[in-house]
């Protein structure tokens, strides 16, 4: 490539000048090619530890002029062939030119500019790329890809210089990380390193520091542990390394793969060696804080922050910390934590302006809503560009009314039905209320008078209580009054200061009549409520008779939601139930419903109309519980991982024995899922739900570390599982909320788990309260870093677990071993995979779905089916290969949907490797007939298909078979397009496999001539690389011989005119001129074998053999090249043939004709004969009534000795998939460069 010109002081040194003239210099990196000793091993050692451009590009161009001592590179290359074509440029454009000039440094500046011109053009062309990387990033990418031969789509995100630990020696190098791999290359003295692990693959990811290793990162998989040390910002390579490798989770998990983000700013000065990968990735994992931090929905992007002070009315003080804006919010948090934090919604805000600076107030903002609440930030470094960026945000914001359509937060909760909201839409007060909004839309989905849509059901269903007017309902009046008046001091709404003292009023219970409205504030879900307004009542009608496994699963557990609660025991409660819970699985059909939703989606209903209980469960499950409702329950056994370590932290004594006993894992998942409410009295565990909208899962954690504490001494005495469960059972049966002012519910689980002894009572509020005390340092940043370290180990358990459930379900049927089946899965699974992130289409990936049986979850298609079969088959067929691919593709994708899972895969492979003779014969048979051979292949090679007929006999009963098969199989895809009978059509296909009659040799379907010349072809393709080639040659072609005549003979023994007669009855479209060409056929057909011997007199057998080899190899055969044309083998062949048949002559006839297949031309040797007219071209291909039988072919190949060895030869096919492994992760044992080369001279 052509460089800038830069300035080199000292030309020759670490370079050889190969080329010289007056101008120029064209110079080889010392080391590099052949020989280079001692020097060369140098010169390569400091090339990767100064990371020089050297590696990449070893050859250069300098220009200089004779009396001058400076140099200019102008360019440099890769390889030889591309520095001599830019030397020959040069040699051939510039150097006339130069000579006329008489002063040098009029020669420097012309070469100079003539260079920048080239590279101008250059850029000019490839400008619309919008690339925005430095150039020292690209040469980065550049040897990164060039040594771990990485193709173009693979981005690398960032390098860093390290060492790698092998054994007790460091290696030093460069570690590349790009978004699919981890790579490595080190050269020191000869000894050269190269590592290559995909992310995926990785499955722990840790940063520690021993006495035997310095501060280093360790990165394991299940083969190895890799050390590295020596990095210059550990901290941040590490920080990167747990986002890559969580997006390689991601992918695992729920098949996202990476997409880079297009419409990231530019940076407003160019960036030293950052890539916009490395910008994006930061940008990502700054909102992905943003979001949780302050509960913002999951599309929202941070787009800046800045530090400032907010005055805070009610302590009136300025409170340092810093501003966050996105499109839609602007965010403050306070340096100190929990002294304020704030959310400024802007579809609320009404005024933003720049007030007078003072010493007091330096560069003041000021924010004020709709509702009249003023916000007063000061201190800000670029207040004027904060102004802009806000007021564009604002401009895009669409105009509305304010949150909740003018209804007061606390008219929210008053007693109202549906017909009373035309009423309430027309006040509109200043203060807001998230529990109010039904839009329009949503008044058609009432019009039924449907209570829930307005209220929730405690309200409707509020039994008369003593306790209103007692001790209680005074302490309920109390909170209330309190409540109000931090409303009155802090604001109400979303627009609310949340500082240490809302958090303290939480843990005091939040009064029932606030629940509602609180829940939906602390979680976020009043703004996606807002924004999307209507929603809930579209999607209702949507699904409003939609049938699927989902809305089975919902209605058979719908009255075992709470079935002790009132609200729950009419038809009332579970039609709301069952609207909320179809509309979340009809938005998110991924997660769909999982065993739990029910429990908290009933709860909420209790304290919020449905639309509101709807946005609090999408806040549920994909944001404050992410991954916990999927069919996998993935994110409850990454907070079980966390439970356990933090139990080994904080109370270590008892860690041991809860891991032997095995309690955790099964308290845990009851515990975390439904958030203690199936395991605690209804009153008490709706406080813990309080506090879990306002702390997230910390709470839940810090509760159940409180739990296992208050019981240790019984949990050590307990002698087995059912035991400690038992204990813990019934302390949670007897945490009492006294101060609920509702009748209490029976709790089903305490009548089952009441022992003799009197309870003794625990306060909910009391445990809540230790739980604070004894372990209030769990920070949420902390937990979404243990909640990484355990994600990768409980998806990469999971799949261990999906690798081991396949392996065993199909281990019987199949000849490899177990060990086999899970190495050959490993490379299956990993073909899915690169074609995820590598392949131009994404339609194996589109076809992943978690909730398939494991068996159906990874599937290949064509071109990834065609890669594995070249690297593992072991019917290596030179340039033919593909088209035997695609034929064993077709012949396994049974249900014709493109795709083929593990199990049809190792199917294929099992028939070559473990099959014995017949099998296998039987296996290569079949790829020679329908499905498998399709029309287009046998006739690819013929140029009038309209002048001959197929073999009805052959054909008919596998046509209907194959149609009645597709006919099932519509029917099939039909029953597995529709949702509800997914399970069903898996069932039927178990029961198909289990019970399928075992296929025997008398029921495959007979050969026709095109099927008969393709498998010939195969054969004749597949022995070019054997040892004993000759042989075989010599083998298949008697066979062929053989087989050819049988078939003659078993035509003669067919009625011909009964035949012919029926042939017209089924081939109407065939007109009477085809048939009249048959005698011409078959005069032709004797002609050309009368004129053979001449054509080709005292032939040997290897000398026809060899020939028909050489000429065939000069064709091209590509997927569609049939087998028949003008001069085919079936042509040479008569009755009059038979008499010579075991002549050296006949068999080279037969071997370089019959399988000489390819698109043989018009004027081919083999002819014999110039067949000018159209009959005598075309009418002799095909002799429709000749056919074989499987049994025929077996018992000829059975005659040969060469044949029979060959197919019942023993391969192992380990030593195929380590290479395919290496292929696959591109491992090698020495790099592209050369330098490798180097160390033997």
């Amino acid at each position: 490539m052509w460089l800038g010109p830069e300035e080199v002081l000292l030309a020759n040194a670490l370079w050889v000048t190969e080329r010289a003239n007056p101008f120029f210099l064209l110079q080889r990196r010392r080391g590099h090619g052949k020989g280079g000793g001692l020097t060369g091993l140098l010169v390569g050692t400091l090339d990767v530890v100064l990371d020089s451009s050297a590696r990449v590009a070893p050859y250069r161009i300098l220009h200089q002029t004779q009396d001058s001592q400076i140099y200019w590179a102008v360019a440099c290359g890769s390889s030889r062939k591309e520095i001599t074509k830019h030397w020959e440029w040069l040699e051939n454009n510039l150097l006339q030119t130069l000579s006329i000039f008489d002063n040098e440094d009029d020669i420097t500046t012309f070469v100079k500019g003539k260079i920048h011109g080239i590279i101008a053009e250059e850029n000019k062309n490839q400008q619309p790329q919008g690339e925005e990387d430095p150039g020292k990033f690209k040469e980065a990418e550049l040897k990164m890809r060039k040594q771990f031969g990485m193709p173009e789509v693979e981005k690398l995100v960032n390098y860093y210089s390290c060492s790698y630990w092998k054994g007790r020696v460091p290696r030093q190098g460069w570690l590349y990380l790009t978004v699919n791999h981890l790579c490595f290359y080190s050269f020191l003295l000869g000894k050269e390193v190269t590592l290559v692990v995909q992310w995926v693959d990785v499955t722990q990811l840790g940063k520690n520091a021993t006495l035997l290793f310095p501060e280093c990162i360790k990165v394991s998989t299940r083969d190895s542990e890799l050390y590295f040390s020596m990095f210059l910002n550990i901290n941040e390579t590490f920080k990167l390394m747990e986002q890559l490798a969580n997006i390689a989770m991601r992918q695992l998990l729920d098949n996202e793969g990476f997409l880079e983000d297009k419409s990231l700013p530019k940076p407003s000065k160019p960036l030293k060696n950052i890539s916009a990968l490395k910008r994006d990735l930061d940008a990502r994992a700054k909102s992905d804080w943003y979001r949780a931090t302050f509960r913002l929905p999951k599309d929202e992007r941070l787009d800046g922050h800045t530090d400032c002070t907010l005055w805070t009315p009610f302590n009136k003080m300025h409170i340092p910390g810093q501003m966050f804006v996105s499109s839609n919010y602007i965010c403050f948090a306070s340096k100190a934590e929990e002294a304020c934090h704030l959310i400024i919604p802007l579809r609320e805000v009404a005024v933003v302006e720049k007030a007078d600076s003072s010493s007091v107030l330096p560069r003041p903002l000021s924010i004020s809503t709709k509702s009249k609440m003023t916000f007063l930030f000061a201190n800000l470094k670029d207040r004027d560009f904060l102004v802009q960026r806000i007021s564009d945000f604002l401009q895009r914001t669409p105009s509305k009314k304010s949150d909740g359509s003018g209804r007061k937060w606390k008219g929210s909760f008053s007693e109202t039905g549906c017909e009373e909201f035309p009423e309430l839409s027309s006040c509109s007060p200043p203060a807001v209320s998230p529990t109010s909004t039904l839009t329009n839309q949503f008044v058609s989905f009432c019009a039924g008078e449907v209570p829930t849509a307005s209220q929730g059901l405690l309200k409707l269903f509020r039994r008369d209580s003593e306790e209103l007017l007692g001790p209680k309902g005074a302490k309920e009046k109390m909170k209330e009054e309190s409540w109000n008046i931090h409303f009155f001091e802090y604001g109400r709404g979303m627009c609310m200061y949340r500082t240490a003292k809302t958090r303290e009023l939480v843990l005091k219970g939040i009064p029932e009549n606030l629940r509602g409205e609180l829940w939906l504030l602390f979680s976020g879900a009043w703004n996606e409520m807002v924004t999307l307004p209507g929603y809930y009542a579209e999607l209702v009608e949507k699904s409003m008779g939609k049938y699927s496994l989902a809305t089975e699963e919902i209605e058979r557990d719908l009255h075992r939601s709470m079935p002790e609660h009132p609200a729950f025991q009419n038809e009332l409660g579970i039609a709301a139930l069952r609207r909320v819970l179809t509309a979340y699985a009809f938005r998110n059909p991924t997660i769909g419903y999982c065993q739990a939703m029910n429990i908290v989606t009933s709860v909420l209903l209790l304290y919020c109309n449905e639309e509101e209980a709807f946005w609090l469960l999408v806040a549920l499950c994909e944001r404050m519980l992410p991954d916990y409702y999927n069919s996998r329950v993935v994110g409850a056994l990454v907070d079980q991982g966390i439970f356990e370590e933090l139990t080994r932290d904080y109370l270590p004594q008892l860690s041991e024995k809860m891991q032997e006993l095995g309690v955790i894992s099964t308290i845990s998942l009851s515990w975390f899922l439904t958030l203690f409410l199936s395991v605690m009295p209804f009153e008490s565990a709706v406080v813990i739900v309080d506090c879990f909208f306002y702390e997230g899962i910390k709470l839940i954690l810090q509760v159940s570390l409180a739990i296992l504490d208050a019981n240790m001494e019984k949990l050590l005495n307990c002698c087995d599982e059912g035991e400690a469960m038992t204990v813990l059972g019934r302390y949670l049966d007897n945490v009492i909320n006294r101060q609920s002012i509702s009748p209490p519910i029976p709790h089903l689980h305490a009548l089952l788990t009441s022992g003799d002894e009197p309870p003794l009572e625990i306060d909910i509020f009391e445990l809540i309260r230790t739980s604070y005390e004894k372990f209030s340092n769990l920070k949420a940043d902390d937990i979404e870093q243990m909640r990484f370290k355990q994600r990768l180990k409980v998806i990469q358990s999971l799949e261990d677990t999906a690798k081991r459930s396949v392996v065993r379900a199909i281990s019987g049927d199949i000849g490899f071993s177990m060990e086999e089946l899970e190495e050959l899965y490993m490379v299956f699974k990993a073909k899915h995979l690169t074609s995820c992130y590598w392949g131009s289409s994404r339609t194996a990936a589109a076809h992943r779905d978690q909730n398939l049986p494991y068996l159906e979850q990874y599937r290949i298609d064509l071109e990834q089916f065609r890669e594995l079969f070249d690297s593992l088959t072991l019917w290596s067929c030179g340039l033919h290969t593909p088209v035997l691919a695609g034929r064993m593709f077709r012949l396994l994708d049974e249900n014709k949907d493109s795709l083929i899972n593990f199990k049809e895969f190792v199917t294929g492979m099992s028939g070559m490797y473990h099959g014995d003779l017949t099998e296998k014969l039987k296996l290569l048979y079949k790829l020679h007939l329908p499905p498998a051979l399709i029309s287009e292949e046998a006739e690819s090679a013929l140029e009038a298909t309209s002048y001959f007929t197929e073999d009805i006999s052959t054909e008919e009963a596998a046509t209907q078979e194959d149609r009645g098969e597709r006919n099932e199989d519509s029917k099939e895809k039909e029953e597995k397009g529709t949702s509800p009978q997914d399970y069903r059509y898996y069932l039927r296909m178990w029961a198909k496999e289990k019970y399928s009659k075992k296929e025997t040799i008398k029921d495959l379907p007979k050969m026709n001539q095109e099927q008969f010349i393709e498998l010939c072809k195969t054969l004749y393709n597949m022995f070019s690389e054997d040892p004993v080639e000759q042989e075989l040659y010599h083998a298949i072609a008697t066979v062929a011989s053989l087989l050819l005549r049988i078939g003659e003979v078993g035509k003669k023994f067919s009625n011909r005119p009964v035949k012919k007669t029926d042939d017209c009855k089924e081939n109407n479209s065939q007109d009477d001129a085809s048939e009249e060409e048959s005698p011409i056929s078959e005069h032709s057909q004797n002609s050309a074998v009368e004129q053979q011997p001449q054509a080709e007199p005292g032939d040997t057998a290897s000398g026809n053999i060899q020939a028909g080899k050489t000429q065939l190899e000069k064709q091209t055969p590509g997927d569609g090249d049939g087998g028949e044309g003008p001069g085919s083998p079936i042509q040479l062949l008569s009755d009059d043939e038979t008499k010579d048949d075991m002549s050296m002559s006949s068999y080279s006839m037969v071997s370089a004709g019959s399988l000489q297949c390819e698109d043989i031309a018009d004027d081919t040797v083999l002819v014999g004969c110039e067949a000018s007219s159209s009959a005598a071209r075309y009418g002799s291909t095909i002799d429709t009534d000749w056919s074989i039988s499987f049994e025929q072919v077996l018992a000829s190949m059975l005659t040969e000795t060469a044949l029979v060895n060959y197919f019942e030869k023993k391969v192992d096919i380990g030593l195929k998939i380590k290479e395919q492994k290496k292929v696959e992760r591109q491992f090698s044992s020495s790099s592209d460069y050369d330098l490798s080369s180097s160390v033997s001279g």
